[in-house]
């Protein structure tokens, strides 16, 4: 048993290490998120754009733009309030990568409006270009 809870301490700290949980989430979130017509070729592209982002320190495309951050919201909102909860704002900013474990964000109390949504995902500090060199 001893042997198998080594090999299962350092499988675990092997993944934190590098950071591949993170990685693979970041790379599902994209997959589902775009869902391309060949999703192997679409991995392996956005691997090489993080491979020579972090190579060269040219940011990495962040493909969000208003009409994505729209979509987004409103699969959220399934209530059509326009709002969505607390607890919604943070996993969709979990999902889209820019919101760490670590990172807490405080709940104020109030609604998440799209505009709040949106400006959160245009400035957040753990953009694709952060996460690109994390890696």
């Amino acid at each position: 048993m001893q042997a198998g809870g080594n090999r299962e301490l350092e499988a675990r700290n092997y993944l934190e290490k590098h950071r591949i949980m993170e990685l693979l989430n970041y790379l599902t979130s994209a997959l589902l998120f775009f869902r391309p017509e060949k999703p192997r070729e679409y991995l392996i592209s956005v691997l090489e754009r993080l491979r020579i982002a972090k190579i060269t320190g040219v940011a990495f495309p962040f493909f969000m733009d208003h009409c994505n951050i729209v979509s987004m919201f409103e699969m959220m909102d399934t209530s059509d309030k326009g709002t969505i909860s607390f607890v919604q704002y943070k996993e969709g900013l979990k999902t889209l990568g820019l919101l760490n474990e670590d990172e807490v964000l405080k709940d104020d109390g109030h609604a998440i409006t799209l505009e709040k949504f949106r400006a959160e995902v245009c400035i957040h500090p753990a953009s694709p270009q952060a996460f690109a060199r994390k890696f």
